[in-house]
């Protein structure tokens, strides 16, 4: 009985703690992930992909998210996660990306010709990189940069 009693104590006490909810990091407490912006071209002599350097550690269990700046409607900013598709009447072109621990690739991937591609398809792309820890993949939607930035603590990102 007298366990019974300790034990419901502790439950009661436990349940009364409050605090911010947040995503725990590896030592517990809240966690920013390391994120940067890039622009870049996509072109033939490159041959439509591009690799980027971290520049800052990563862990083996780390996940990388990818977003593309797909479209700016009134001078609000659209951010899509990759991978993103588009349809032509000739093929499709898909912008994608994979990782490693220390770089990301950022490349086209598709049935058209890339070659016949207007400019605003392959030049002047903007990405923003987010490297989150694998714990916190599948707790949350990763397809919102903003519930992104606002969990990890991201309030700007660096321009490369």
């Amino acid at each position: 009985m007298k366990n019974l009693i300790t034990l419901l104590f502790i439950s009661a006490i436990l349940m009364t703690c409050e605090g911010p909810q947040g995503i725990p990091g590896r030592d517990g407490g809240l966690i920013v992930s390391p994120a940067f912006e890039i622009e870049l071209d996509f072109t033939n002599a490159n041959n439509y992909e591009f690799f980027e350097p971290y520049g800052f550690n990563t862990f083996p269990a780390d996940v990388t998210l990818v977003y593309i700046l797909w479209d700016v409607q009134n001078g609000q900013e659209i951010w899509r996660l990759l991978p993103q598709t588009v349809e032509f009447n000739d093929g499709s072109l898909m912008y994608n990306f994979d990782f490693t621990r220390t770089e990301v690739r950022f490349f086209l991937d598709g049935t058209v010709d890339f070659n016949t591609l207007d400019n605003s398809w392959t030049r002047n792309q903007v990405f923003r990189v987010v490297v989150v820890p694998a714990d916190n993949v599948g707790k949350q939607d990763f397809t919102d940069i903003n519930v992104v930035m606002a969990s990890y603590g991201i309030k700007s990102f660096e321009k490369r």
